[in-house]
């Protein structure tokens, strides 16, 4: 009983707590709110992720409404995993937020800024709980609202342009993603999970369900920023404020993977809708295409978060690939890489925040030389950059490793030599930020001290982070196949 409370407790904590923090005084009340809830909520997820590894399923019934006919909270080794890593981005997040939201944040905004941050984790942990389909883009419509207030905070006039833009593309995907759940409804009479999966079961050559399988795709592809439905992407991760960009380039593409997972292994069937028609090769085309136009795009970036958000974009293409393949050694590439990529954006996104806190720009014209002055920073970057590469003994080889063994495993040789382009050319974008930062001399930034420890601390726990689980796979890969099994593909 205290395990299915749990799951519901994980939503409506912080759920609670937003309005809360909107009404207190501004300052530094409401990231203590924030940074309490998001701490309780890790531990909660901690316990929660513990329960289900094993294969224990935990099943909630909200109002005491039996599925289908009620709304449900299913959580399994496959959303758990993802809402553990939701929290746990919060919980690190939270503390480097306090000084570089008092630098970017106006503080007669910082109430109305947490309160938000709150609710856009709300979203992400509801889209991760529940077994319903509609509940699902309930929740994923309140992290996509919360994160264009968000977005639209930056510093900078281009950050209201920004967040209109997202929100434009997001409207459009969450148009696409609600044609598709509700032409389901109209076919099947039911938003379950579970039970849509065993009433499409016979309905494989049904043209209304084909139809609403393309909306759903297409709605989350816009979500994820898969290309080329990735417009979005640049642009919000470049002007939005430092913590916002953190948690954003961190958590949310990621849970739309786990949405586009948990709709086609779990809703729909893969070999039954996907295997054998166009969307099977469309899925390796967009994916191949997006690691190495996304690379080619960052190397000319001469903005920093700019150049790691066209990174992000190449890095989805990593996992779509691993969806494409619909094989246990493919999804289990794109589990463990939805955990490993926040790592290590989360660590990079952070130590560009540090930047941006000591000289306000991200500019890399504007880095001459700070590698010197900021040596942990320079460190966290190098590290981060190494695990972005995919360099052995960092947690971005793991998943390289086993995307580039799901190819030859199909014999599919040009995705393996796209997968080596793809390292390759981050070197390149990644020897750019190194080049700058340490090899130039320093000019005018002679005089810039290293970040402060609020901002480095959460920083280097997500650079040893990459490195440990680059060390020790334990985790990330028993939960990866433990959920690969769950998603119903046998290794």
């Amino acid at each position: 009983m205290i395990e299915q409370q749990l799951s519901l407790l994980l939503v409506a904590v912080p759920l609670l707590a937003a309005p809360v923090a909107s009404i207190l005084p501004n300052g530094r009340l409401p990231w203590l709110l924030a940074l309490v809830v998001s701490w309780l909520c890790l531990a909660m997820a901690i316990w929660q992720f513990i329960i289900v590894l094993d294969g224990h399923i935990i099943s909630y019934e909200l109002g005491g409404w039996s599925p289908p006919w009620g709304i449900e909270y299913r959580i399994d080794a496959v959303n758990a995993f993802v809402a553990l890593i939701v929290a746990g981005i919060a919980a690190v997040t939270m503390p480097y937020a306090l000084r570089s939201v008092e630098q970017e944040i106006p503080k007669k905004q910082s109430s109305l800024f947490y309160a938000t941050l709150l609710l856009f984790l709300v979203g992400l942990l509801g889209i991760a709980q529940t077994g319903d389909v509609f509940n699902l883009f309930v929740f994923l419509e309140i992290s996509s609202l919360s994160s264009y207030v968000l977005i639209g905070m930056g510093r900078q006039r281009r950050a209201l342009t920004a967040a209109y833009q997202y929100l434009i593309m997001g409207t459009i995907g969450a148009t696409f993603l609600l044609i598709g759940i509700g032409l389901l409804y109209a076919e099947t009479g039911s938003l379950n999970m579970v039970d849509l999966h065993a009433r499409l079961e016979n309905a494989l050559d049904n043209r209304t369900v084909h139809t609403a399988f393309a909306f759903i795709v297409i709605g989350i592809g816009l979500k994820l920023a898969m290309f080329p439905l990735h417009q979005w992407l640049p642009n919000a991760y470049t002007y939005a404020p430092s913590v916002v960009t953190v948690f954003l380039a961190a958590t949310a593409t990621k849970v739309a993977v786990y949405v586009m997972l948990r709709m086609m292994f779990t809703v729909f069937s893969f070999s039954g809708f996907v295997r054998g028609t166009p969307a099977d090769e469309m899925f390796l085309i967009l994916g191949t295409a997006g690691i190495i136009a996304a690379s080619i795009y960052a190397i000319y970036q001469r903005d920093a978060k700019r150049l790691l958000a066209f990174s992000s974009v190449a890095q989805v293409g990593y996992m779509v690939l691993g969806i494409g393949f619909g094989t246990a050694l493919g999804l289990t590439a794109t589990v463990v890489h939805i955990f490993n990529h926040a790592l290590m954006k989360g660590a990079l996104f952070m130590a560009l925040g540090a930047i941006v806190y000591r000289i306000g720009s991200s500019q890399i014209d504007k880095f001459d030389g700070l590698g010197r002055q900021m040596p942990w920073t320079f460190g966290a970057i190098f590290i981060g950059g190494l695990s972005l590469i995919g360099i052995p003994g960092t947690a971005g080889f793991i998943s390289k490793w086993y995307l580039v063994l799901a190819a030859l495993e199909q014999q599919s040789w040009f995705i393996t030599a796209t997968i080596l382009l793809g390292s390759l050319l981050a070197v390149v974008y990644v020897w750019k930020l190194v080049e700058v930062l340490f090899f130039r001399e320093t000019s005018k930034n002679s005089k810039i001290k290293e970040a402060p420890l609020s901002l480095l601390i959460p920083m280097w726990l997500l650079v040893l982070a990459n490195i440990y689980f680059g060390i020790d796979t334990r985790l990330t890969i028993n939960a990866a196949k433990a959920a690969v099994q769950l998603l119903g593909v046998a290794p």
